[in-house]
């Protein structure tokens, strides 16, 4: 936030503090579920504060629940984002994928979400941030998208989504409905997470072996792999399908002696971070079904990797 949440820019207090500033972080647990970027989020976030300290202290207080109103607000931003999005992700060069979201240690330390962290100083990792998650929701219409992520997600009645999409409470089920098919369709049976991890471990170690038959083995038959540059760093602009081609790929793929493998959490889930001279330049995030890696998405635009060099 540019401005303070409690004494806005013009210097008047705010009535209700407590129950104003307090949102804050679940907005933006909201806004990067419907965006699948962090900075968008957190720019939707502001937008949204920025318009509730735009009222006189009056119109302030006149608002029955200032938790709905900023979401009604930032709800409709997101809308709006999204559907400038697509336009926008037209234009972008080769594959887009969903920004990760930083972890805060590696494995083992990150392997399972123990209670110890502050919930308030990080986004609920859960399915709902999962990269295939994100990656199914990116697939959607704005206004389906919108309505799951508030009713299925954050459990909102179809009577608020309605509000904020601008259609009825009928068509929002439906809207989240067809939402919520597409992702039981799309979700695998889910393995435990040292499981996953385990698997994650044992392709990290193929690749610096460069073990061609053991990555053939550890990843689907049909697995795809996508990588995002973004036009800013080399990226293969279109996916690499196939168990042997992956493998053969990241076979392939030069680690020079100053670039590290390390395990973190990536979206919830086992993932791989690489870091050139301690510098964060790409994360991996993976979809593992039955011990066997079945989509690797790879994350290398450095405007995408700014909150993992950061943090």
């Amino acid at each position: 936030m540019t401005t303070s949440p409690t004494v806005p820019e013009d210097g008047r207090l705010d009535p209700m503090p407590s129950a104003v500033t307090g949102e804050r972080r679940r907005l933006i647990n909201l806004a990067y579920r419907m965006l699948g970027s962090l900075a968008e989020a957190e720019d939707v976030v502001q937008e949204t504060y920025a318009r509730w300290y735009a009222m006189s202290p009056s119109q302030q207080a006149a608002v029955a629940s200032p938790g709905g109103w900023l979401t009604k607000v930032a709800g409709r931003i997101c809308l709006d984002v999204l559907r400038s999005a697509r336009v926008r992700r037209e234009r972008y060069v080769g594959e887009w994928v969903p920004e990760p979201l930083p972890a805060r240690s590696e494995w083992p330390a990150g392997a399972t979400d123990d209670g110890t962290a502050d919930p308030a100083d990080r986004i609920t990792l859960d399915e709902s941030v999962s990269m295939a998650f994100l990656v199914v929701l990116e697939a959607m219409t704005p206004a389906e998208r919108v309505a799951f992520v508030l009713h299925d997600v954050f459990r909102y009645p179809f009577a608020e989504v309605a509000d904020i999409v601008g259609r009825t409470p009928a068509a929002c089920r439906q809207l989240a409905s067809s939402a919520r098919r597409r992702i039981d369709a799309s979700r695998p049976p889910l393995s435990p997470t040292a499981q996953r991890a385990r698997v994650v471990r044992e392709f990290k170690q193929a690749w610096e072996a460069k073990d061609i038959d053991a990555l053939i083995g550890l990843l689907d038959p049909e697995a795809t792999a996508v990588g995002d540059g973004g036009g800013r760093v080399t990226a293969l602009l279109h996916p690499v399908e196939g168990a042997e081609r992956i493998a053969r790929f990241f076979a392939d793929r030069t680690l020079p002696g100053r670039l590290t493998l390390r395990e973190y959490t990536v979206n919830g889930q086992p993932g791989l971070v690489a870091r050139l001279d301690g510098v964060v330049v790409a994360v991996y995030a993976f979809d593992i079904a039955d011990d066997r890696i079945r989509r690797i998405w790879a994350v290398l635009n450095p405007e995408k990797l700014r909150p993992w060099k950061t943090g």
